[in-house]
Parts: C-alpha cells; sequence; structure tokens
C-alpha cells in the first residue's frame, strides 16, 4: 500500500513493604532469548516445490532452503560472515530466492537474489548511498518484478523493471516528486502518489507511462495515515483501499476502476482495518484483519470460512497466515502462544491438515515465560490507551483469576514503543519476557500518536511530543501505582526510536517520575533530528512538520526548542544509559553524542555505549546481548531486580564506552 515544563501528577503513595520471599524462577539466559533464531521467516515458493528460511550459518544469520516435501534436506544459499539476513522472499517463478542487505546498518539497502538450483548470487543493484524499494511482484508475469531505485536522486525512487534471469534494469518511470506508484497484476502502473504541502497526499492516476494532471483521490493531514490503496485484483476491475475518509477508524473498501464508485467491505469501530487475506489467484479479499487488544481474521468469503475456522479450533495461540502458494492449496502459519517460544506450521487446504515445521526459539520451550495482559487505560483528558502489561511469574500465580494484578508490588519498567506512528502489540515479547523474568512488571502503553486506534487517536499526538504523548505515559505510571502493581519510587522508563525520546523527556522534563532511564537511539534535539532525516523521506518530510513542529517558521523552531530534552539536560537527576549504532541514518548519532556531551558538562552522571558497526538498533546478536548485559546489571542497581552478570558480552561485541563506564554496575570490570 502507498501513503506515505510539564504539569506536575500527583501519584498514589508508596505502599507498605510487605514480607517478600526471595524469586525462585530459574534466571534465563538473555542470549536464549537475544541470540540468533533457530529458525525464522519461512516462506513457500510460489510454485509450492520449495520451503525457504532464516537460519545461523557460522553464527550469522543467512538463507537457507530445502525441498518442501522434505525439509530435513535443507541447505544455506548464502554466506554472510557478519551482518544477518533478516527477511527474504520468492521470486514468482519460484527460481530465485531474493533479500535486501545493507552495510552497518546504513539502511542503503540492496537487492540480491540466488539461484536455487545453480547457487549463483547476484547483486541486482550494484550502487552506492543507494535504498531499493519494492513496487510489485506480480502472480502473473513471472520472469520480472518493479522495484524502485534512487540512484538517480536521492530523495526519489524512479521505478525499474528488473529481468530475473539477466539481471537488466530498464527504465519504466523516472519520479520527479511523487512518493509512490501503484501497479497491477500485469506491472502497469496505475497509481501514482503525491505528497502535499500540508501533510496530505494526492492520488493520480497513471495512463500510458504518464501520470495524469488531476487527481482522483485527495487526503489532508488527518486521513494521511490511514488513507490509501491496497491494491487491484488480478483483472485491475476493482481498487481495494484502506480508507478513514468520512470515519474515524480505517474501513476496507472497493472502489470499482470503470465507475470510480467506492463501496463498503468492511469497517470495526474501534481500531483501523490494517490489511486483509487476498485470493492469490483472483486478487478478491477474502478475510480482513483487525487489531484492537488482540489480532484476528474475519471471513468475508464462504471458501476461507472453514479454513479460518478450522485454525481458530486447533490452534492454541494467535495465528498469522504468511506465505501462501499460487495455487493456494499451501500457507504457512505462525502461531504466537505469548508465554511460548513463536512457532511455524505448513497448513495443507485440502487435508485440513497442520504440521509443525519448527519452533523459532526451541531452547525457550519448556522455560518459565509471563503471560500478558491487554489494559484499556484512561488518560486524564478522557482517551483510552490499549497497553499490555506483563507480571513476574514470582508474583503472578493466580493469573487466571487476578487478571494481571500481581500479589503484592514490584520494581516496573515502562517499555515504550518507537515511531511515534506505530502501535504495541499482544504476543510473545522478548522485552518484556526478560525483563519479568528478572523481576519487573513490564508495561507499554499505546499514547496518543500510535497507529491502529483511528485517525482522532494518531492526530491528537500532532505537536504533542513531550507534552499529552508524555501526560499519557505518566498517566499509565499512575494507573500502575493505583492498582497496586508497582510503588511510585521503583519505575524506570526505556525505549527505542521515540521511545528513547519518551526516555529523555521523562527524565528531562519530568526528572523525579523515573528512577532511571534507558535510552536507545533516541533523539535529544529534535530540530537537528529534522534536519538529518534521510532524503529518501523526502515524500514525508511535511507529515514531520505539521505533527511534530516546522522548523522553517519561527513558531516550529521555539516548539521544537522546548520539546528537545538536549536543551534541559541540566535538569536531569537520574542515572541514564544510552545505546547507539553509529550508522544511524534516522537518528543521527549526534544526537546521543550531544546530550551525553551536555550532560558531562554539569558533571551528570551518564553512560553512553556506542556501537560502530550498527544503525538504528542492533541488529547483530552479539551487540544486542552486549546492551543488555549492561541494561540489565543497570537496572538491577536502580530497581533491585536480577540480573545475569555482564561476563564476557561486551568484549564479545563491537561496543565502544564512550562515557561513564563508572556509573553502570559490572562494566568497568566487564571491559579490562
Amino acid at each position: 500500500m502507498i501513503r506515505y515544563a510539564l504539569p506536575a501528577i500527583l501519584l498514589a503513595a508508596a505502599l507498605p513493604a510487605q514480607a517478600q520471599s526471595p524469586d525462585t524462577t530459574p534466571l534465563i539466559e538473555r542470549a536464549k532469548i537475544f541470540g540468533n533464531p533457530s529458525k525464522s521467516g519461512g516462506r513457500l515458493s510460489p510454485d509450492g516445490k520449495w520451503l525457504s528460511w532464516i537460519a545461523p550459518r557460522d553464527g550469522v544469520l543467512n538463507v537457507w532452503v530445502a525441498p518442501a516435501s522434505d525439509p530435513s534436506q535443507a541447505k544455506p544459499l548464502t554466506e554472510e560472515k557478519s551482518r544477518p539476513i533478516r527477511t527474504s522472499f520468492w521470486s514468482p517463478d519460484s527460481k530465485v530466492l531474493m533479500f535486501i542487505q545493507d552495510k552497518g546498518g546504513d539502511e542503503n539497502f540492496l537487492l540480491y537474489g540466488v539461484d536455487v538450483a545453480s547457487g549463483k548470487q547476484t547483486n541486482y543493484t550494484p550502487f552506492e548511498k543507494t535504498r531499493v524499494k519494492m513496487v510489485k511482484i506480480s502472480t502473473k508475469i513471472k520472469d520480472r518484478i518493479l522495484i524502485g531505485i534512487n540512484n538517480r536522486d536521492p530523495k526519489w525512487h524512479d521505478v525499474h523493471s528488473l529481468d530475473l534471469a539477466t539481471g537488466k534494469l530498464t527504465l519504466v518511470q523516472q519520479n520527479d516528486g511523487y512518493g509512490g506508484f501503484l501497479a497491477d497484476d500485469m506491472l502497469n502502473l496505475r497509481l501514482a502518489e503525491k505528497p502535499r504541502g500540508d501533510g496530505g497526499s494526492a492520488f493520480y492516476r497513471v495512463a500510458d507511462g504518464k501520470v495524469e494532471a488531476t487527481p482522483v483521490v485527495e487526503v489532508g493531514l488527518d486521513d494521511s495515515q490511514t488513507t490509501g490503496p491496497r491494491g487491484f485484483t488480478t483483472d485491475g476491475k476493482t481498487l481495494y483501499w484502506i480508507d478513514s475518509r468520512g470515519r474515524d477508524t480505517a474501513a476496507l473498501m472497493a472502489q470499482d476502476v470503470a465507475s470510480g464508485k467506492f463501496t463498503m467491505v468492511a469497517q470495526d469501530k474501534r481500531a483501523d482495518i490494517t490489511d486483509g487475506l487476498f485470493d492469490t489467484r483472483t486478487g478478491k479479499v477474502q478475510a480482513y484483519e483487525a487489531e484492537y487488544l488482540q489480532h484476528e481474521y474475519l471471513p468475508l468469503s464462504a471458501d476461507l470460512k472453514a479454513d479460518l475456522a478450522f485454525l481458530k479450533k486447533n490452534i492454541k495461540g494467535q495465528f498469522y497466515i504468511g506465505s501462501r502458494t499460487d495455487a493456494d492449496d499451501k500457507w504457512l502459519v505462525s502461531v504466537d502462544q505469548v508465554s511460548a517460544p513463536a512457532s511455524t506450521w505448513l497448513y495443507e487446504r485440502k487435508s485440513k491438515r497442520l504440521t509443525r515445521l519448527y519452533v523459532v526459539r526451541p531452547e525457550l520451550e519448556g522455560a518459565p515465560l509471563a503471560q500478558m495482559y491487554p489494559q484499556e487505560i484512561k488518560s486524564r483528558d478522557g482517551l483510552t490507551l490499549v497497553s499490555y502489561l506483563t507480571l513476574p511469574i514470582s508474583v503472578n500465580a493466580a493469573e487466571s483469576t487476578t487478571r494481571g494484578k500481581p500479589s503484592h508490588p514490584v520494581p516496573m519498567v515502562l517499555l515504550v514503543h518507537g515511531g511515534p506512528w506505530a502501535r504495541d502489540s499482544y504476543g510473545y515479547n522478548g522485552y518484556h519476557q526478560w525483563l519479568a523474568n528478572r523481576g519487573y512488571a513490564v508495561l507499554s502503553v499505546n499514547y496518543r500518536g500510535s497507529t491502529g486506534f483511528g485517525k482522532g487517536f494518531i492526530s491528537a499526538g500532532d505537536l504533542q511530543w513531550g507534552r499529552k504523548m508524555h501526560d499519557d505515559l505518566l498517566d499509565a505510571v499512575q494507573w500502575a501505582v493505583k492498582n497496586g502493581i508497582t510503588t511510585s519510587d521503583k519505575v524506570a522508563i526505556m525505549g527505542g526510536s521515540y521511545g528513547g525520546y519518551a526516555t529523555l523527556a521523562g527524565m528531562a522534563f519530568t526528572p523525579t517520575t523515573f528512577a532511571c532511564g534507558v535510552d536507545i537511539v533516541g533523539p535529544s534535539n529534535l530540530f537537528t533530528l529534522l534536519q538529518t532525516i534521510p532524503p529518501y523521506w523526502e515524500a514525508g518530510k511535511q507529515q514531520f512538520y505539521k505533527r511534530m513542529g516546522d522548523p522553517t517558521t519561527d513558531e516550529g523552531k521555539a516548539l521544537l526548542k522546548e520539546r528537545s530534552p538536549l536543551n534541559f539536560a541540566e535538569n536531569i537527576q537520574r542515572p541514564l544509559l544510552i545505546g547507539q549504532g553509529a550508522n544511524d541514518p534516522r537518528v543521527n548519532v549526534k544526537e546521543s553524542d550531544q546530550i551525553v556531551a551536555a550532560m558531562a558538562a554539569k558533571n551528570i552522571p551518564v553512560t553512553y555505549v556506542l556501537f560502530p558497526d550498527e544503525g538504528h538498533g542492533f541488529a547483530r546478536p552479539v551487540n544486542n546481548i552486549a546492551f543488555n548485559a549492561v541494561t540489565e546489571n543497570f537496572l538491577g542497581k536502580c530497581l533491585g531486580g536480577r540480573a545475569e552478570p555482564i561476563g564476557g558480552a561486551v568484549k564479545a561485541s563491537t561496543a565502544q564506552i564512550k562515557h561513564g563506564a563508572e556509573f553502570a554496575p559490572g562494566l568497568q570490570e566487564a571491559i579490562q
């Protein structure tokens, strides 16, 4: 789909200390949670003959392939030596496994393919400082695909046809200012999206390689994140949209291309419809997906109704339908039981047969994994904040009756999602499991601005970074204290990207609310953040300006300055740990450098860990494990939970301790 200081609050008084027995829950090794999965990313080839997945080869995630009839005959197809391959997909002719890969986290993703028969690997886009974008893979045309490449102009992706046999690239559409293009199943470009100055989008028909002058659909800022085309039916006569125009939550709509008429297919007043299941042969919608507290499929056609009912009856936990063969006779189904490692199953539709193919992390089978509880928390101004709570097993023995009420208050980590235009969801969460195992309640909150709950909820976060968005987090903490989950003096804040910003905002704007903070790749200065966003985000720049603050106006500059934790670094009073990737194209390394420098200049303690071979987050398991080793010992001192010793984790990684090793327990000893 294309679419491109705070008022003080009163916290409840800390509950009196109770006599507590030691936590005897076995400690789960962090490497079992954050190390390489045994297998993940399963894919069926379109012809159903092959099964692929991602698994370690010499300690690094690579692509493997096996006959679908005999998965035991698997062989590795790639040989990456350092940076893991994290996703792969099949060419439409089932001859080539394709993947994208960057260097050191710079997000300049190039497209590669490996011929299954010969093992020959090809770089289809051998360019520098280039990022590939998938435009269309057809079920009808098997010998080529459409991709976008920004090697001519880093801001815009020109559409090319890629011949899979020869690797030849043929220009289909030069892009002079369009956020994206939509093609039909015959690989004809049919629609173009162009960003508007108000943060909205205009959609134009494309005919014979030319973009028409008059838009056929226009949306404003409010609908910009919740309205866009999903795709054409195979015959090209119907175009499906995810569409919030005239309503709050996004509905699934069908547009008759000839007449332009829109027809409602499905809607859910609680949450946006995010996607659907579409017939692999006709492209017609068969079911839609909705996610409020939990994810669910709702059938729209008789042919899929029996399959979904069978899966719901025979699978314990949530399930997600992944790749499907062109004949639609076989599916890969991922199963999420929350308190057990995820697994992937082969579903054969005709015989209604389910076969377990693999468990993603078999080393966690039988481990003391905790349950997650959806919560609806009210903000001070009446919004409903869908949130997720995980408790340590030691205080949750009667979980079936208490619905997430601990036997006594425990320290809590407020884990804030990134984006901010994203959401937390119900399901297995490695960070929740790790922190709960260490003795903490873990709370993740869909604060205003999060996606999935309607356009009004997103727009409620406009220009509210560090203000009402932060108030929502404070309200969730107050809720947890009031409900006996934690006490007001034992709450840490932690997150990545926007969650890192929220951590810095919490430490600087409300300096006595949180006992400590862990910031991972979080921006400290919103003005410099907007100056350094990647050029290929040009299409979304006006949305950033309208939703965060416009750095081209005096009013916007003042707002961005006021909401930047860097400018209030001297107010920070509590321990802070920062992790950053040196090659991060989204949140430049200077975002962490500058707040560490500001704190150091005022002699305010801060620990700063930099990874020279990482970008926006830590892709290499040795680096992720190293930072989490530092984190759990840091939290242990701050909140009093359990921790696995750092040991050799930091030395095994590329971590550079740029500042404050003495402020993180065990870190100085670990690097000597």
